[in-house]
C-alpha cells in the first residue's frame, strides 16, 4: 500500500514538506471519516435507540436521526474528495484546494442539528 505513493524521500536528517503535507491530508481524511463514522451511530441512537428507551412518538426523532445519517454521509463522501484533492495538487506540485465551502456547510447544518436536538429535547421533558 505503502508503495503506491508518491511521496518524495525526505532529505538526510530532515523531513520534507511533501511528505509532511500527504501525511498531514491522511490525518484530517481519517479525521473527517471518524466524524461521519461518529453521526452514522448516532443517527442510529437517535433514530431508533432513544424513542425505544423513552416510549414517545418515533417520528419526530426518526427526522433528527436521518438528518445526522445525512450528515455523516456528506462527512464521509467529503473525506474522500478533499483527500483525493489534495493529493492530486501534491502530485501536480499545485495549489492545495480552498474548501472553505465545506466548513460553512458542516457549521450550518451541525448548527441546524444542534438547535432541533435541544428543541426536541426540550419538547420531550
Amino acid at each position: 500500500m505503502a508503495a503506491d505513493r508518491d511521496v518524495r524521500e525526505p532529505a538526510a536528517g530532515g523531513d520534507s514538506a511533501p511528505r509532511r503535507t500527504s501525511l498531514a491530508a491522511e490525518r484530517t481524511y481519517l479525521a473527517w471519516l471518524r466524524t461521519g463514522l461518529a453521526a452514522l451511530g448516532l443517527a442510529l441512537a437517535v433514530g431508533r435507540l432513544i424513542p425505544a428507551l423513552i416510549d414517545v412518538h418515533r417520528a419526530p426523532f426518526a427526522a433528527l436521526g436521518l438528518g445526522y445519517g445525512l450528515f455523516g454521509a456528506f462527512l464521509i463522501a467529503y473525506a474522500a474528495y478533499s483527500s483525493l484533492s489534495v493529493r492530486a495538487a501534491l502530485e501536480r506540485n499545485g495549489r492545495l484546494p480552498d474548501d472553505r465551502w465545506a466548513i460553512v456547510v458542516t457549521t450550518v447544518c451541525g448548527l441546524i442539528l444542534a438547535v432541533v436536538t435541544i428543541i426536541l429535547v426540550l419538547v420531550t421533558l
